[in-house]
């Protein structure tokens, strides 16, 4: 047996300036073969199970491609040709089963479903090709994906702290119609009008937590696998919105699980929008309730609207300017992406007593803000190379690369500053240069849910600061025009069938 895996994921926020070329794939890193086996093959990530699955059946791997960025503006059509080329290339060769790590959310210069049309040129040279794909809980289901796959399956968490357990739920059902213990497996989907938004869908809470209960619910049933797609609603895209697929044994029953789920779904829309607040009186608050205690562990602060791990430029400095504003003390921030800065530390020296305009070095065209730098004094506490190893429940194993590292200290607050995007979920943001987060009276992340997989067990509260930035969830700030139309909440809506 000959089975092509591979994997290829971006998110992309297409009103993020952030240009998404063949380095920024780079940046994270690039694989082929062995090296990819390397990579990823002791992880907990899809493409880590689906290599567990292929040694049990003890079958010859072919690895072409193992690719991943952060979040940014539309891929490049070099970058797409470059990722998915060698996955059609060795599909053409031959093969017995394809397994696919992807995201569902990639918008290329060229096609707007970068999964989907992959996998319809994959069947265009293997019709009948069994196909396994695991997605990402934001996914953007299009019908192309559903059409061309026969087992496709996402994330039930968010944090996505169960990657490997949904993966090897669709894997094993895929390779049993491999190995012909199994005849392939029905598949039925539903697609709302409905565009949630981000810091609605932990799976922790409210509405996605019912959502959730109700996969679970109708796979304990007997469905193969029942999955909801929040969606990224930063994808000016057609085919944006939440979604539900079902996989079963059964058509019948699997199409009439995806209509209950969906259905429970559209009665709470509401709660798929996010309700905003004062940054000046959030951060009060949370001044408030540390001041004069000892809370037994950090006040988390999340500067939600430039999180790079949804395609923010994470060197917004509206948030932390605030919080010094208002005199908030023994804060860590993690982190601020400005190259340029940490570069002026580095020939600064550990100890150096230096002035740097931090961060503010892009502008948002697309919400209308400049970059604004922000001019602080200070003194250079750290200096490491970015590189650390994932403890914790996300992407456990993986090796983060940063890029050159600076810690900045001034007054009560200690700023991690990195040279590559990174979203900090996990503690080895600050562990690895030298900074307890359990500690500190506040950790200003720029996060918005993923940030719970490492640090949730520490916070002792935890304020949402709207700020600034292209992953807000503020509609008003963000001008769609080719979302499919009507769709909720720039439409109101009462029926979605």
């Amino acid at each position: 047996m000959k089975l092509v895996l591979a994997m290829m994921k971006h998110e992309t926020n297409t009103f993020s300036p952030i240009v998404t070329d063949w380095a920024r794939f780079e940046a994270w890193g690039v694989y082929t073969g062995q090296a990819a086996i390397e990579a990823y093959g002791k992880t907990n990530m899809p493409l880590g199970v689906y290599l567990d699955l292929a040694r049990q059946a003890k079958a010859e791997v072919v690895l072409p491609m193992a690719a991943e960025a952060m979040p940014g503006g539309r891929v490049t059509a070099d970058a797409y040709k470059r990722l998915s080329d060698p996955i059609l290339e060795a599909v053409a060769k031959g093969c017995d089963g394809c397994l696919l790590d992807l995201h569902g959310a990639m918008v290329t210069e060229e096609t707007e479903d970068g999964e989907g049309t992959l996998l319809e040129r994959i069947r265009a040279i293997a019709p009948n090709l069994p196909i396994a794909v695991t997605l990402d809980l934001h996914c953007n289901l299009t019908e192309k994906m559903v059409k061309n796959c026969t087992g496709l399956i996402g994330y039930k968490t968010y944090p996505h702290v169960d990657m490997d357990i949904v993966s090897r739920q669709i894997g094993t059902r895929v390779m049993d119609f491999i190995l012909g213990n199994k005849p392939a497996p029905a598949m039925a989907w539903r697609k709302l009008p409905l565009m949630s938004q981000t810091l609605c869908q932990g799976t922790d809470d409210e509405p996605m937590k019912s959502a959730i209960h109700a996969c679970r619910e109708e796979e304990a049933k007997g469905l193969v696998a029942a999955t909801v797609f929040g969606s990224f609603a930063l994808a000016d895209i057609h085919d944006v919105g939440t979604a539900v697929i079902t996989v079963g044994e059964d058509f019948t029953a699997a199409d009439a699980a995806a209509q209950r789920i969906a259905d429970g779904i559209w009665q709470v829309r509401d709660q798929h929008i996010y309700k905003h607040r004062d940054l000046k009186e959030s951060v009060a608050e949370a001044r408030q309730i540390a001041t004069g205690q000892n809370l037994g562990g950090p006040v988390i602060l999340l500067d939600h609207a430039d999180n790079c791990g949804s395609g923010g430029s994470q060197d917004v400095m509206t948030v932390i300017a605030e919080v010094l504003r208002q005199g908030l003390e023994d804060v860590a921030v993690g982190a601020v992406w400005d190259p340029e800065a940490v570069a002026q530390m580095q020939k600064a020296g550990v100890g150096a007593e230096i002035t740097i305009d931090l961060g503010g070095k892009t502008n948002l065209p697309s919400i209308g803000e400049k970059g604004e730098p922000l001019r602080l004094t200070g003194r250079v506490r750290t200096l490491t190379d970015g590189e650390w190893i994932v403890r914790g429940p996300m992407y456990n194993g993986y090796k983060v690369m940063m890029g050159p590292t600076a810690v900045f200290e001034t007054g009560g607050m200690q700023i991690v500053v990195v040279s590559r995007h990174h979203e900090p979920w996990d503690i080895g943001v600050f562990t690895s240069v030298g900074i307890d987060p359990a500690a500190k009276r506040y950790v200003l992340l720029k996060s918005r849910i993923h940030y719970r997989a490492g640090f949730a067990p520490l916070a002792k509260a935890t304020f949402t600061l709207d700020g600034v930035g292209v992953t807000t969830s503020d509609n008003t700030k963000l001008d769609y025009k080719h979302v499919r139309r009507p769709i909720y909440p720039l439409d109101r809506l009462n029926d979605w069938t």
